[in-house]
């Protein structure tokens, strides 16, 4: 498949994610993607460094928070002029091997936003947590009933047009950005398709979210709470 790339942007938010993001940055292909900048959202380690030293473009971020991350990323990938952009996590459970199947549908005029389906057969087996799984199936589905829009999971692993999410104009800074990106791309009528990606344990440390009770019981609230705030709102945000 022949692809122009010459105008993506990767973003990759992270947080003490030093090792992780050694191995992952590693990993890109450099064909598939023009800039790929790495947002430290206020690290205590050497991620920062370790970005600089895989020659990626560094942004820092210094109010934490998942969202605002994601957020100042495509700012950056916005003001270097790129046109589609890529968000993928730092921690290596995001497989780079997917980057083509996950710019096809956008670059051939076949979506407006493209979301990683984790939940396949090829995914690593134990990559996704009980907890998480049963988050993720209990979101997708009021998402799906709510806002008329089939989904299946809400993964990180997404590509989108740059005009198409500044259009959305994204306000939740917290775990809930995906979230209010997804039900605000449904209500604006947008082609939104999932790919099956390849999802894997994470490389390194331990998740900030999955990893910790109070980590999902804190990720569960704002996923939650943005999927209720938009229902009965009716405007178009394009």
């Amino acid at each position: 498949m022949c692809m122009t790339t010459n105008n993506v942007a990767l973003v990759i938010p992270a947080l003490n994610e030093e090792e992780a993001l050694r191995h992952l940055l590693a990993e890109l292909p450099a064909s598939y993607t023009q800039w790929i900048i790495v947002v430290d959202n206020n690290s205590t380690d050497a991620t920062a460094s370790v970005a600089q030293a895989a020659g990626a473009i560094v942004v820092t971020e210094l109010v934490r928070g998942y969202g605002r991350a994601c957020w100042r990323g495509f700012k950056t990938a916005s003001e270097l002029g790129a046109s589609i952009v890529v968000f993928m996590d730092g921690d290596g459970s995001d497989d780079p091997a997917d980057l083509p199947g996950m710019l096809a549908p956008i670059i051939e005029g076949r979506a407006d936003l493209v979301m990683g389906l984790r939940v396949n057969k090829r995914s690593q087996p134990g990559a996704i947590p009980p907890q998480a799984r049963l988050g993720n199936w209990l979101v997708s589905r009021l998402i799906s009933i709510m806002y008329r829009v089939h989904v299946h999971d809400i993964g990180s692993f997404r590509v989108v047009r740059c005009s198409a999410l500044e259009a959305l104009h994204m306000h939740e800074m917290t775990f809930g950005w995906p979230v209010e990106m997804l039900v605000k791309a449904a209500q604006s009528c947008y082609r939104i398709e999932e790919v099956a990606i390849h999802y894997r344990c994470r490389s390194h440390g331990r998740s900030k979210v999955a990893g910790t009770a109070i980590g999902s019981l804190k990720a569960a609230y704002y996923m939650l709470s943005t999927t209720l705030r938009y229902v009965g709102a009716r405007r178009k945000y394009v």
